[in-house]
């Protein structure tokens, strides 16, 4: 049984019912969402392209890498493409996929991508109805720290971040 109990703009919520394992129904409030992309836009070999966020959520201006979410039937390498150019006024030359995660697996159905993104050439930020972002260019080792610190606190920036700098040694 599937029963939408709100419907938005970027997700729903339904009521799901399953089985459970002795046979009896279980019954979730999910929330189902499209899937989103992240994007690690490295300038070069010393420095990261950031964006100060503000998240009415959160009530604060977050230090993230750029993100958002899937467009209906749009593959995800685009919607990178896109929401690099729109947050931070950057094209890659080269955008390739690095690690799917799922964000909050006990209540949505969101599949994070994500993307690092090279070959970066300025363009303009093209920002939707509402963004407040900022782009902040920063060292390597300075991203890593606020890794570590704390200092960056949004997620999918922690979950890219972390396995960026895990894999690459560095």
């Amino acid at each position: 049984m599937h029963e939408t109990l709100l419907s938005t703009r970027l997700f729903q919520v339904e009521r799901r019912s399953y089985p459970g394992a002795d046979g009896t129904p279980l019954v979730r409030d999910i929330i189902v969402h499209p899937g989103a992309v992240v994007i690690l836009p490295r300038l070069d070999d010393d420095h990261i392209v950031m964006i100060r966020n503000h998240r009415h959520a959160a009530g604060e201006r977050l230090l993230e890498l750029p993100a958002g979410t899937l467009e209906p039937g749009e593959p995800p390498i685009d919607a990178a493409a896109r929401e690099l150019e729109e947050e931070t006024g950057y094209v890659a030359g080269r955008i390739e996929p690095f690690l799917e995660f799922y964000t909050t697996p006990g209540i949505c159905t969101e599949l994070m991508r994500a993307f690092v993104a090279t070959d970066l050439v300025k363009t303009q930020q093209r920002l939707e109805h509402g963004e407040e972002i900022s782009v902040e260019t920063l060292e390597v080792d300075r991203v890593r720290g606020a890794v570590h610190d704390g200092t960056i606190r949004d997620g999918k920036s922690i979950a890219t971040l972390g396995a960026y700098f895990i894999r690459m040694g560095s």
